[in-house]
């Protein structure tokens, strides 16, 4: 049985019926019903794919075609507008590392707040709190305000929470990257643990050879539209040549 199921996804934006628009523009249409046609773009449009118990599914695509509005969907950010996602079990999201921080609570503070918010309970993190604060090397500014911190430092934080943190499914945007190239190491070996204990991931990257490195299934969007879904190898060779 599938954990997450696409069938004839979509999902669709409006757009600002003001933008670059003079005083008389806005006045004569302000109170006009918007036109589907105009008013909205489809940010995902007809994707069919399904994702099983420990599949990795790396995502592939230019910028703007439309990856993390479908993480945003399976993690039940965004609701389809069109057709359905179906997402069995519990999920964990590495979505823009280091947002949703409190700027003003410590990294301490934001462990416990991100933690609750991701459906666990105090004692739930308290038995993973030191393992999470470990991974971060934050060491003293862990207990500083976060707005304090570098970008890198929040990503670490992000990271760290979100992997020590583990939910039946992972959605990752964008976190092979973080911090220099020690921990970039550390954060390698830390996703082929997940990998090896039969997680579920979702993996969104431009690091073609990383998607390939982890992933057994790619899913190849451009501008909302899937363009093919499958073997890692195969489809990464036809994205390159496109």
């Amino acid at each position: 049985m599938a954990l997450i199921k696409a069938t004839d996804l979509g999902v669709r934006f409006k757009l600002s019926r003001y933008k670059n628009a003079g005083m008389l523009y806005t006045l004569k249409t302000a109170f006009k019903p918007p036109t589907d046609g105009k008013d909205f773009f489809w940010a995902l449009k007809g994707l069919n794919f399904e994702v099983e118990h420990g599949d990795i599914l790396g995502v592939i695509g230019s910028n703007g075609s439309g990856k993390s509005t479908l993480l945003r969907t399976i993690g039940g950010i965004y609701e389809p507008d069109q057709g359905t996602m179906e997402v069995t079990g519990t999920v964990s999201t590495l979505l823009s590392l280091g947002t949703g921080f409190k700027e003003d609570l410590s990294g301490l503070e934001n462990i416990f707040l991100s933690g609750i918010i991701m459906g666990f309970t105090e004692k739930e993190i308290e038995e993973k709190v030191d393992a999470i604060v470990e991974f971060t090397e934050l060491n003293h500014f862990i207990d500083e305000p976060v707005k304090v911190y570098s970008s890198g430092m929040k990503a670490r934080l992000g990271f760290a929470i979100a992997v020590n943190l583990k939910r039946e499914v992972m959605l990752v945007d964008e976190i092979l990257g973080v911090g220099d190239f020690r921990f970039r190491n550390k954060s390698h070996e830390k996703m082929k643990e997940l990998i090896t204990d039969g997680r579920t991931v979702i993996l969104v990257s431009h690091n073609l050879e990383s998607i390939r490195a982890f992933s057994n299934k790619v899913l190849w969007i451009n501008k909302g539209t899937q363009m093919a879904f499958g073997d890692p190898n195969e489809i990464i060779e036809r994205y390159l040549k496109s």
